[in-house]
């Protein structure tokens, strides 16, 4: 083993496994209103068709049974879902990747430096390219909006996402606990399993 591969090796051992879940492609359309009538045609799910804070539109198509969905957009661009940007960020910066800050898009149409101040889901993005052009775009994403999820299929790829799932259960049950006059809650389990799968599903969160 060369050098260069030991050091690879033990760097990318070294890296926390962040998932990385190709979940959106952009698709260049020259009019969006077509191409929506033209995809509804085709029998696919119409999961968002709104427009950003930026006056961009946004319209979300997913195709039966599938994990991936697509954008009309202007320009090709493929999405990256992580649980946690900053930690996704760092390990592709150790691994030489020329990415982006973290940024968040504000009211007008620029970016705005650093992570979404609440931390919302679906804000917090950081961006880079391939060596042949092709847009990548990572988009942080815990809770997900109505619609996008089986409930019935929730699923995590890796033990620090399920943590960071764990985490922010764990923080809402604190709250729960507090609403009820600070009583231990025996079943805090099925409580924490409740939330997990709403929050995933995008479903209204427990109290």
């Amino acid at each position: 083993m060369s050098n260069i591969q030991a050091q690879s090796t033990t760097e990318t051992s070294t890296i926390p496994t962040v998932a990385q879940k190709l979940e959106v492609a952009v698709l260049p359309v020259a009019d969006v209103d077509r191409a929506k009538h033209f995809y509804a045609g085709l029998g696919w799910r119409l999961d968002a068709d709104f427009v950003r804070s930026d006056g961009s539109r946004a319209v979300q198509f997913t195709p039966p049974g599938s994990q991936c969905s697509i954008h009309l957009g202007s320009t090709s661009t493929f999405f990256l879902v992580v649980s946690d940007i900053e930690a996704a960020h760092a390990k592709l910066t150790k691994r030489g990747v020329e990415i982006s800050e973290i940024f968040h898009r504000g009211e007008g149409p620029g970016r705005v430096s650093g992570p979404d101040p609440q931390r919302r889901s679906y804000a917090s993005l950081a961006s880079f390219s391939d060596p042949d052009g092709n847009n990548w775009l990572l988009q942080e994403v815990t809770a997900r909006l109505p619609g996008r999820v089986d409930k019935n299929a929730t699923s995590f790829t890796s033990s620090t996402e399920l943590a960071a799932a764990l985490r922010r259960a764990a923080a809402a049950h604190g709250e729960h606990e507090e609403r009820t006059g600070g009583q231990r809650d025996e079943n805090w389990p099925d409580w924490y399993a409740e939330y997990i799968v709403r929050e995933q599903a995008g479903e209204e969160l427990p109290l």
